[in-house]
């Protein structure tokens, strides 16, 4: 039998690091290490907008299509957004760390794609191409961004007019955004709401390009 003591200090503990993430997440890039990748490969049971596979169905992709999975992390999406887009595509996996860009060329080398590109950058330094891509994907992100307003200037410049820009949010993750927040701030950058899926506490949200931009 567990020891409820014992019980309370882990819940505690887990609560205080939650806390702890997010304030200093405020003032420097904090994303989850590579160290601990494992604990972002696999999809949140809790909800079902977080999944690889909702995600990208929710997409429209079609073969050719060129795709960023923007904060990458250990390729939880890269993969599946390679296979959906097929050779003729391309998917351009970006993340800080080299850790986990070094996984996620793993997990394409062994799958046997080759449509995978790799870029070592933080967003709002710069360094994505203008008028690049259909679709951009930014799975709990955005909160690990101190400047999230050049962030996402970068993206919106790099989005094609036509294309899409998916953001997922859910309340597990210390860097959580709301809705309301990410919408002023989405908006304020030149985006608009095409659709919402899922709760406000786990949600993904389409946005496009506003006819003003």
């Amino acid at each position: 039998m567990i020891d409820l003591t014992f019980l309370v200090l882990v819940v505690v503990s887990f609560a205080l690091v939650f806390v702890l993430w997010r304030l200093a997440s405020r003032r420097r890039e904090l994303p989850c290490p590579s160290w601990l990748a494992w604990m972002v490969e696999l999809d949140n049971p809790f909800t079902k907008v977080n999944r690889a596979k909702f995600i990208v169905e929710h997409l429209a992709l079609t073969p050719g299509m060129k795709v960023l999975d923007a904060g990458c992390g250990p390729g939880r999406l890269t993969l599946p957004l390679a296979e959906a887009v097929g050779p003729e595509g391309e998917v351009t996996a970006l993340d800080l760390q080299a850790g986990m860009l070094d996984r996620v060329r793993e997990k394409v080398t062994l799958a046997g794609l080759s449509n995978a590109r790799y870029l070592h950058a933080g967003l709002g330094e710069g360094k994505l191409q203008n008028l690049r891509y259909d679709r951009i994907t930014l799975v709990t992100v955005l909160g690990e961004i101190p400047d999230q307003n050049a962030a996402l200037k970068e993206l919106h410049r790099a989005l094609r007019p036509e294309g899409l820009l998916s953001i997922t949010e859910v309340i597990f993750d210390p860097h959580f955004q709301s809705y309301k927040s990410l919408l002023r701030l989405a908006t304020e950058t030149g985006f608009e709401e095409v659709s919402f899926f899922g709760r406000r506490l786990a949600y993904t949200v389409h946005l496009k390009k506003s006819a003003e931009h």
